[in-house]
């Protein structure tokens, strides 16, 4: 593939450069991050993968070259900002300057919050919160003197709405909503050509419910309905094309959740009171010698390459309408509004 065929743009400045794309990603070695980088990829974009995990690295670096793509891996752990400045470093001395930065990488603890550690509780916050903002900011500092560029935030549904037994991660994703609103607020004051927008994700098939620390009496699970990766994937490669808008939703349950958050949260506490433990619990018994990935990579401890899928392909939807409806507000409005003509029109007669 001719560098030439690959759009540098990040939807702002149209047409073509001569030179690939270039894509930061943290978390690439496996779940959303890994299908993001394949993602982009396929249209033969300079892919730089951000991960601790070098089993993983390396499958994921193969993936984007097998796409077309150019893969860099660069083993980084993103609670540590001396090691994400070295890695922007790395990626724009090897690559180029970085044109999209992902911000994706996790690790949460599955339990009850009174049997989280001091010490687990700081960590997830380093690694899910602290991550974000030291990819940001390593990032901006090249972004903003070229005034150019895009940073997406992979988000949740549990940046705005907390559920039981996810504690820490609720946390560092409410923190990221926060400092990605302020954020957002300073560029736009600065009437800066760099943007940053955040895609929220419904419960995605992910290998993190196999590698994520848990005290749980039995194995962890997405609230159902669950999303292919590839469906979070697809958003956020829109979201780096259309980076103006605020945020997007991915998922009919994101919406709804959300919604009804904001109209009655306490009626919400309540029920996820009820419900919110058994439905984050298959009925099969946890493995307590299984890896985790709180302090090391999973892949690092048993050279398994997780991937982008997690054990639950038989229960997940490749498709989401509501990702199309958050892509397009204006004919999703104008519908609405057509409606209600109509409506009114037979109300009348």
């Amino acid at each position: 593939m001719s560098t030439t065929d690959t759009r540098t743009t990040d939807g702002r400045t149209g047409g073509t450069a001569s030179r690939r794309q270039v894509v930061a990603i943290t978390g690439a070695s496996g779940g959303i991050g890994r299908a993001t980088a394949r993602a982009f990829a396929s249209r033969g974009a300079s892919v730089a993968l951000i991960a601790r995990g070098e089993v993983g690295l390396k499958e994921a670096a193969k993936d984007v070259e097998d796409l077309g793509g150019r893969a860099l891996a660069v083993p980084t752990d993103v609670s540590d900002y001396d090691q994400v400045a070295a890695a922007v470093d790395r990626i724009e001395t090897e690559l180029g300057p970085i044109d999209v930065w992902v911000n994706d990488a996790f690790t949460s603890v599955f339990a009850p919050f009174s049997k989280i550690t001091p010490d687990e509780f700081k960590k997830v916050t380093e690694t899910t919160y602290l991550g974000f903002v030291y990819g940001t900011k390593a990032v901006l500092e090249r972004m903003l003197p070229r005034n150019r560029g895009t940073i997406v935030h992979v988000g949740s549904t549990l940046a705005y709405r907390g559920i039981p037994l996810q504690t820490a991660y609720c946390g560092a994703k409410h923190a990221t909503q926060g400092f990605h609103e302020a954020l957002r607020c300073e560029l736009l004051h600065e009437k800066s050509n760099v943007h940053v927008t955040m895609v929220q994700m419904p419960a995605v098939n992910t290998p993190q419910f196999d590698w994520v620390l848990s005290k749980l009496p039995h194995k962890a699970q997405p609230v159902p309905p669950i999303y292919q990766p590839e469906v979070a994937a697809k958003a956020v490669v829109y979201a780096a094309d259309h980076p103006r808008r605020r945020e997007y939703w991915v998922g009919g349950t994101t919406a709804a959740t959300l919604l009804a958050n904001a109209v009655a949260p306490g009626l919400l506490d309540r029920y996820l009171a009820r419900t919110g433990f058994g439905s984050q619990q298959t009925d099969q018994p946890r493995d307590p010698d299984r890896p985790t990935n709180l302090w090391d990579p999973a892949d690092g401890v048993d050279g398994h390459d997780y991937g982008a899928h997690g054990r639950f392909d038989d229960r997940a939807t490749g498709t989401s309408v509501q990702l199309w409806a958050s892509q397009h507000h204006g004919l999703v409005g104008a519908a609405a509004v057509g409606g209600l003509a109509v409506a009114a029109r037979l109300l009348r007669r």
